[in-house]
């Protein structure tokens, strides 16, 4: 039974957009499938790994008569469709319980599952807040955050990005216990508070997903899923159980501060860092006055060191960090200056943008 005949880049597209959460190999096969499936006028391509899920819709196909669902392996329906002349319409035929694959000379029997076993996520209804903002804004405050998040932490709660929603202003906070970064924007309209920690895998899928453009993301969030409707994609994902660290406290506030260039300072680091312990990744900065003085050694006994004039007049300080760490944080400020607060040699530092609230980036010190 022919069930559609599509061009290559209305199915290859939306299976771009939905197979970033499918794995070759599963416990349960069928979340190696992707669900294609019409109802009316509309086809929709489905991906799930039981706490994530992502659809989006099929456009520009000709519509065939009657509605129709199928899952089958998406790797190699992906493998497939990239390997196919672009010219050439694709016609998908339903044989059995085997999907054809036909375009042009070349033919593929991809074996199904029954539709009916898909393992949806049910629809979140007890929406709790819905904040809608640019998606250019979510995708800057996410880099500005995501890359401190923990990887695979016994402290599971921090395995992901909290999202905090309190009348006009969005907060989203990711620590891993080395580093925090705090990043907020204002809202167009007031809601009521609320606070959920969002998983790694989906938080990276949403960076995936996301352009930088004006276009409206719809957000809903509740007690313990958060969905997301943008750019024809409907985007779900459960939420991880627990109470996040409280930032506030670790966020500091301290009167030393060092205005630098950032792309100056970012040059330095990359230098400097290319004689850092290849462990630790260590460097050291000694602050005298007008003076910064960036240090790396390693095992072999081989030091690198590069001097940055500054205006700094406040007391010496010699202080470690890993280098990394710094990188991370300069790589996703906005801004041409960026502004360093040192409180002692054993305690945390502040990186920020001079003037602004809406990023802190702190970072703990490293014995060298």
């Amino acid at each position: 039974m022919l069930i559609d005949t599509l061009s290559k880049d209305v199915l290859l597209n939306p299976l771009q957009t939905v197979i970033g959460i499918v794995e070759r190999k599963q416990s349960l096969p069928i979340l190696s499938n992707v669900l294609i499936e019409k109802i009316n006028d509309y086809v929709r391509m489905t991906s799930t790994d039981l706490d994530i899920q992502i659809s989006t819709q099929l456009s520009g196909g000709l519509p065939s008569q009657g509605d129709y669902a199928i899952t089958l392996g998406a790797r190699k329906l992906l493998d497939i469709l990239t390997k196919l002349p672009e010219e050439k319409d694709i016609l998908l035929d339903l044989v059995e319980s085997k999907l054809q694959v036909r375009s042009g000379s070349s033919k593929f029997n991809l074996q199904t599952l029954p539709a009916q076993d898909f393992p949806l996520i049910k629809r979140v209804e007890d929406k709790k807040v819905c904040v809608a903002l640019p998606q250019k804004l979510l995708k800057r405050l996410l880099g500005q955050v995501k890359y401190s998040m923990a990887q695979q932490d016994i402290r599971y709660y921090l395995n992901g990005v909290l999202f905090s929603v309190n009348e006009c202003t969005l907060t989203l906070v990711a620590t891993d216990g080395h580093r925090l970064a705090y990043a907020s924007a204002t809202l167009d309209s007031p809601h009521h508070r609320c606070e959920v920690i969002i998983p790694r895998k989906a938080i990276n899928e949403l960076l995936r997903l996301l352009d930088d453009s004006e276009a409206e993301i719809l957000l809903n969030i509740s007690e313990n899923h958060i969905s997301a409707e943008f750019s024809e994609i409907s985007f779900q994902s459960k939420v991880i159980d627990g109470k996040f660290p409280d930032y506030r406290r670790v966020i500091p506030e301290y009167k030393n501060h060092l205005l630098l260039d950032r792309k100056m300072l970012l040059s330095s680091l990359a230098r400097v860092s290319i004689l850092s312990n290849e462990k630790f990744h260590g460097i050291r900065f000694i602050l005298t006055e007008k003076n910064l003085r960036i240090i790396s050694n390693n095992s072999e006994q081989e030091e690198a060191q590069e001097d940055i004039a500054t205006d700094y007049q406040e007391e010496a300080l010699d202080i470690g960090f890993n280098v990394n760490y710094l990188f991370d944080g300069l790589n996703n400020i906005n801004s041409d200056v960026v502004q360093i607060s040192f409180g002692g040699a054993n305690s945390s530092v502040l990186i920020s943008i001079p003037d602004r609230t809406d990023f802190r980036y702190v970072v703990m010190p490293m014995r060298i």
